[in-house]
């Protein structure tokens, strides 16, 4: 259920620049998730067409982007991706790995339409 609250933020925050901008309506959304995020993108898009209802969002796509996990030895320094099987270092064989990616979750990108300006008006920006 917490996918409610995170799709509550990206809103805030998309409406947030959207209007800094001067837009009047956001088109699309890209959002960059990564492998070991419990982000579930059916859940997002489900209270995103709840929510947005009613506001310049109302409509937008979303776009997921998955990242894959990648992991770090710790003793070689070798990066590597993620294998559900073995944890181990490919290069050394060390089990002392940390995360360095797979963990993201952030909106990338917005694209929206802008207000036309009247005539002899400046458009913004």
């Amino acid at each position: 259920m917490h996918e409610l609250s995170v799709t509550q933020n990206i809103l805030e925050i998309a409406l947030r620049h959207a209007q800094e901008a001067g837009a009047v309506r956001i088109r699309e959304i890209n959002l960059v998730i990564g492998e070991l995020s419990s982000i579930v993108d059916d859940s997002v898009q489900f209270y995103w067409d709840i929510i947005s209802e009613g506001t310049m969002a109302q409509g937008a796509i979303l776009r997921f982007e998955r990242i894959p996990a990648t992991l770090r030895c710790r003793e070689c320094g070798h990066e590597f991706a993620l294998s559900r099987d073995d944890y181990a270092c490919p290069a050394c064989g060390s089990f002392a790995v940390g995360v360095v990616g797979g963990d993201e979750f952030y909106l990338e990108s917005i694209e929206v339409d802008l207000a036309q300006p009247q005539p002899g008006q400046v458009a913004p920006g």
